[in-house]
């Protein structure tokens, strides 16, 4: 019997222990609701022309502001930290809303970011001011859009458009509120966001798996 127990302590308990920790936690937990059930955009319209809609997909939202190209680094972060590693994945989309009359810049944008990823995953939407700030403001949430209608922040949505984030409700540090990801940290979204959008990847492919949907590509 003692010799049954040091063999398991020897070789069964560390492979244990190995999956347990290489699978991560986020495989063992579900990323809190922030704000559920945010509208939808407008009749806003892409850079193509065509309507972009959060229903049923999974968004990392964004809020350019009017001096786009100023914060241009920001995007090659999450472009590099984030959008290269997801943006295959058809059930994902990457959005940042914009003020009307920026087109060009955003255009700018998409073009400085060509050289390095396709970048047919980035949408830029254009509204009013008046209703980017209506948007915004539905969002209820702590941080505010600047004076020009932007914030580094990024935010993710589920398919169902509920915004997703840390409630703080731990004493962990790990698990302090957190309602967006600051793009002009590429730390923060190497490690936070990260953590967070694999939680929220993960609960989607485990429903897939559940309702044995092999379709979707997530």
């Amino acid at each position: 019997m003692k010799k049954n127990i040091v063999l398991f302590v020897l070789f069964v308990l560390p492979i244990v222990a190995y999956l347990f920790f290489a699978s991560g936690v986020n495989s063992f937990t579900k990323l809190p609701m922030i704000t559920p059930k945010i509208a939808d955009f407008g009749n806003w319209k892409s850079l193509d022309g065509k309507k972009v809609s959060l229903d049923k997909k999974i968004t990392v939202l964004g809020f350019s502001g009017s001096d786009i190209l100023s914060s241009r680094g920001n995007y090659f972060n999450l472009n590099e930290k984030i959008y290269k590693r997801y943006h295959g994945f058809e059930d994902l989309q990457f959005v940042v809303v914009c003020p009307l009359g920026t087109e060009k810049e955003a255009q700018k944008l998409v073009d400085a970011l060509k050289p390095f990823t396709d970048v047919s995953g980035w949408n830029f939407v254009f509204a009013s001011p008046e209703e980017i700030q209506a948007f915004y403001n539905q969002l209820q949430l702590k941080g505010k859009l600047d004076d020009k209608l932007g914030t580094s922040n990024v935010f993710i949505v589920d398919k169902e458009r509920n915004l997703r984030g840390r409630k703080g409700e731990s004493k962990d540090k790990k698990d302090e509120y957190k309602e967006g990801y600051d793009t002009f940290h590429p730390s923060e979204l190497s490690n936070e966001m990260l953590d967070d959008f694999k939680i929220i990847l993960y609960e989607y492919r485990a429903a897939l798996k559940k309702n044995h949907n092999a379709t979707k590509q997530l």
